[in-house]
């Protein structure tokens, strides 16, 4: 998932960028309620972890205005404001979760895939990614050809899933760089060559053509061979 993180705390912020990332994710970061109703409001996540209390606008403030604005995005409000009346006027705002802080990083994935689930049924539904012996199982974040298992890394993983969903597409150096890697400059790094290469050593058959076919100047194509 692309997520976007608002929260002013720095701790609590590296904390959540930390396990998300580690679990395959992209994250946005942002520490004010300025940046962060910009961001939201400007490009397409998954879902949004919000923290309440923020430096102007305030989390509140910031879901009125999505929610006024048409936009839908799951939200999952962050705050150690606990009680029942707190909680009611979160979701009420237009919150689709509530999480008291302190939290462990356990339930916070589990409510965020929730929720995202909830907005995108279709996707949430397709649970294996399959071309030719290849089959990329999300649930159970796997890889397996002809069968085998085969290790990959949490990134490899993303970077796999990503361009197997846009199979016969062209996706783009820069696509990949903001969809996987959270980058947004620096077009002509390596490391998605780097990190092709390890997919194809992992993937490909010797003597057939790869997978994933290259596109001089422009980027990758997932072909089913």
């Amino acid at each position: 998932m692309r997520i976007l993180v608002v929260e002013d705390d720095e701790t609590v912020r590296s904390y959540i960028l930390k396990g998300l990332s580690e679990h395959g994710h992209t994250v946005e970061q942002v520490g004010s309620g300025r940046d962060g109703l910009f961001m939201a409001a400007t490009e397409e996540f998954d879902a949004i972890v919000l923290d309440r209390m923020l430096p102007p606008p305030d989390g509140m403030t910031i879901l009125k205005t999505l929610r006024a604005s048409g936009i839908q995005t799951p939200v999952l409000i962050l705050s150690a404001l606990g009680d029942v009346d707190d909680r009611v006027e979160g979701l009420k705002t237009g919150g689709d979760d509530y999480l008291i802080k302190p939290f462990q990083f356990s339930e916070l994935m589990a409510r965020l895939e929730v929720i995202a689930k909830r907005h995108n049924p279709r996707q949430s539904a397709e649970t294996t990614l399959k071309v030719a012996d290849l089959e990329l199982d999300l649930q159970k974040h796997k890889v397996t050809k002809n069968g085998q298992t085969i290790e990959f890394q949490p990134r490899e993983f993303r970077l796999l899933e990503y361009i197997m969903r846009n199979r016969g597409k062209l996706v783009t150096r820069t696509m990949l760089l903001e969809q996987v890697w959270d980058y947004h400059f620096d077009p002509e790094t390596n490391v998605i060559d780097v990190h092709i290469s390890r997919i194809r050593s992992k993937i490909d058959d010797k003597g057939k053509a790869s997978f994933i076919e290259t596109v001089r100047g422009s980027g990758y194509i997932f072909r089913e061979n």
